[in-house]
């Protein structure tokens, strides 16, 4: 008999991670917020349920009894620059679980996926999980406000795990979808901002090792690329024989975010990555 398991949003992430528990023999709960998608979670999972983050009750009563429950959220993305809707997807859930940790029954893991975009612009400089954090915007105060109010409820009895992922991509969101477009044309600037991105399988990957070594606290999870928007663009045109991107570095780029993100603490735990490099 395997663990109760839950996962809380069970969009591209969620769903497959709770696909994966569900096959090794875990008894898994998915939620979601669309009636509508009930019946597909309950065909390849123990249990489905519509609930939503600012349910208080309902995610308390969810977290009853599991061993770990993993928040996999997002604001819808036509919505996701509304700073209300932004709050409102990831504050109420936050809160809820802390309350949750404060009145479960001891070894509850709460594992949360949260976001580089954390650490704003670092004009290209490294980060790690030690960086302090100055909210620039109120996306970056909600997900920092998130954060802190998870790790505030940790204690020795329960566990609180922050992945801050970087960009996602896998199948279905393939770097080929992002970038193709862009071939034989002329962008602004020089391409020299990094994005940092983790594959599918290695959230996955990374989620799984998290609760089978109990791990607290917060974590970056990227690959090793470290590769510039130029690198990344001449890596999806070279492999796919599509004609190069040009750079007019006389034009300003239109470049919001720069840094490169660490996975070195994430790497030290014993987790090695199944994507280190970048797929094109």
């Amino acid at each position: 008999m395997g663990n109760p398991l839950a996962v809380i949003g069970c969009g591209y992430v969620g769903t497959v991670l709770a696909e994966y528990w569900q096959q090794q023999g875990h008894q898994v709960t998915g939620t979601t917020t669309q009636s509508e998608r009930v019946a597909v979670l309950q065909s390849v999972l123990a249990n489905a349920i519509v609930l939503r983050g600012d349910d208080g009750p309902g995610v308390i009563a969810l977290c009853q009894g599991q061993n770990t429950v993993v928040a996999s959220v997002a604001p819808p993305r036509a919505q996701a620059g509304d700073p209300k809707i932004y709050a409102a997807t990831y504050l109420p859930l936050a809160q809820n679980l802390a309350a949750a940790l404060e009145q479960a029954t001891p070894d509850l893991q709460v594992i949360y996926l949260s976001s580089c975009s954390v650490y704003g612009d670092r004009q290209g400089h490294w980060v790690d999980e030690t960086a302090p954090i100055f909210p620039t915007t109120d996306q970056i105060k909600v997900l920092h406000e998130a954060e802190q109010t998870l790790l505030s409820a940790a204690s020795a009895a329960q566990q609180v795990c922050i992945f801050r992922l970087g960009g996602i991509y896998g199948p279905g969101r393939e770097l080929f979808k992002r970038y193709a477009s862009l071939a034989g044309k002329t962008l602004p600037g020089q391409g020299d901002r990094v994005i940092n991105w983790i594959h599918l399988a290695d959230i996955v990957g990374a989620i799984e090792f998290a609760r089978a070594h109990r791990l607290e606290g917060i974590y970056n999870l990227v690959d090793d690329s470290v590769m510039t928007v130029r690198e990344q663009v001449d890596l999806v045109c070279t492999h796919n024989q599509l004609p190069p991107v040009t750079w007019d570095t006389s034009q300003p780029s239109q470049a919001t975010k720069n840094l490169r993100v660490s996975n070195q603490k994430l790497k030290a735990a014993g987790y090695p990555l199944l994507y280190p490099k970048l797929v094109a």
